[in-house]
């Protein structure tokens, strides 16, 4: 029989049932925050399971929560299942998952103290339980990287005029002599260089104030946090509606015409396949990793468990969209199709409690993921490592000029941009510190 020893302050499984089809193990839990009383599953084997049906349990048989039909889990897949609705996860508490009759364990754990802010397993679905960063529905983040020094100079200027912008600037992308700037307020910019090494509103079409941001069919205001560029379109990562509830979405938009506002062309709303997170803590950052760049580092679809295979979704973008989850420090990738509908292909954790930007940069094929001023203004980079997933290759620390600042938008220029071995890069503060939200540094080439 399975069964578990609570320990004080952490976390012990007991020996688990043999699931029928692969080896399903609780892997993480969270009792407090923006997430609480969620469990993460995973999926040891090497075959997928159905888990339809399967119930989970605190410590009480009183209640209960079943996992609804049709859930499968792919080999190595990462599911997570909030579970308030049906019992809370108190500091003392337990979880157990059995299999659909309801009386056949499959696997437990227990603990003496909430989550802080998750009990993980590492490594993962084999490894015993500790205190970790918050990882629903990816792999835990086990171990860490010493930070570096920022790869670049240390100073730091201000890259826009006095109080042009207000707050809630936040995601960045430069495109070409062009700057994208996504404002928390359902607002896009297009900037234009300023002659100094900084930008300004471009006063053509329109754009003088910004445009405002609508969803499809013109109503809604998008809680814009992201933005990139990808297949002749400007995409925005947005979190919510408004200040409403939680509306993890991708936008495209046209940006061409003289009027004030941009409709959606289409929106991709991703809320039900992520785990649940508060309105203001879903998506802050997104980027556009090309197909054949994929392809060619050995990227493996994880809803597949093998190779990424383009053709396999029909007409889409040419590339994966990548997105930053604040609430849960997690990296999504997904397959947007121009049909709307959508496969999420890669998740993985940032190593952060927070993400709030993400860029790809294509001179040095590697993936850009920011914390703000909660993470001290930490970047990391990543890459695609030999079993074909993203993994940490530095941690670096903000310039040594920089403040700690609450920078929610990031971009390094691109190789053209490169004098005496450095180049540009560009964040943008969401607290308008000082009446400044773009800010402007070097990182080598």
């Amino acid at each position: 029989m399975a069964g578990s020893v609570l320990v004080a302050g952490l976390l012990t499984t007991g020996v688990a049932h043999a699931a029928p089809a692969g080896a399903v193990r609780i892997n993480e839990v969270v009792t407090t925050g923006a997430v609480d009383d969620s469990i993460e599953l995973h999926n040891t084997g090497a075959v997928a399971v159905d888990v339809s049906g399967w119930i989970l349990k605190d410590d009480k048989n009183s209640s209960k929560y079943a996992i609804p039909s049709g859930t499968t889990l792919a080999a190595g897949a990462f599911r997570a299942f909030d579970v308030h609705n049906a019992f809370g996860l108190g500091s003392a508490d337990k979880a157990r998952l059995y299999q659909r009759d309801g009386s056949t364990l499959v696997d437990d754990v227990s603990w003496s103290d909430h989550s802080d802010p998750s009990w993980s397993r590492c490594p993962d679905g084999t490894g015993a339980f500790g205190k970790a960063a918050l990882t629903l529905g990816a792999p835990n983040q086990c171990g860490g990287s010493a930070p570096l020094a920022w790869p670049g100079g240390a100073s730091v200027t201000n890259a826009d005029g006095s109080n042009v912008f207000d707050q809630d600037v936040s995601g960045l992308y430069q495109d070409g002599d062009v700057l994208w700037a996504a404002q928390n307020s359902g607002k896009l910019w297009r900037l234009v260089r300023n002659g100094s090494g900084g930008w300004t509103p471009d006063t053509a079409s329109g754009w003088s104030s910004g445009k405002a941001l609508r969803f499809p069919g013109g109503s809604g205001t998008p809680d814009s946090e992201g933005v990139t560029v990808a297949a002749g379109g400007v995409f925005i990562a947005s979190e919510r509606n408004g200040s409403g509830s939680s509306r993890t979405s991708v936008l495209r938009y046209d940006v061409g015409g003289t009027g004030s506002a941009l409709t959606a062309a289409k929106e991709w709303n991703l809320t039900s396949d992520l785990p649940p997170v508060g309105a203001n803590l879903g998506f802050e950052g997104i980027t556009w990793v090309p197909d054949s760049v994929l392809t060619g580092a050995g990227f493996i679809d994880a809803s597949t468990g093998a190779a990424y295979t383009p053709s396999r979704y029909g007409t889409h973008s040419g590339g994966v969209f990548f997105v930053g989850v604040e609430g849960t420090g997690v990296v999504h990738g997904y397959v947007l199709q121009d049909s709307g509908t959508h496969t999420r292909v890669a998740s993985f954790s940032s190593g952060m409690s927070a993400v709030v930007e993400l860029q790809w940069e294509p001179q040095a094929s590697r993936l850009w993921v920011v914390c703000d001023d909660t993470c001290d203004g930490q970047h990391r980079t990543m890459k695609i490592n030999a079993s074909g997933t993203f993994t940490t290759t530095a941690v670096h620390t903000r310039p040594g000029g920089m403040p700690n600042i609450n920078n929610e938008g990031f971009f390094p220029a691109g190789a053209d941009e490169c004098v005496g071995g450095a180049k540009p890069v560009y964040w943008a503060d969401d607290s308008n510190t000082g009446g400044h939200a773009l800010r402007r540094g070097t990182i080598t080439c």
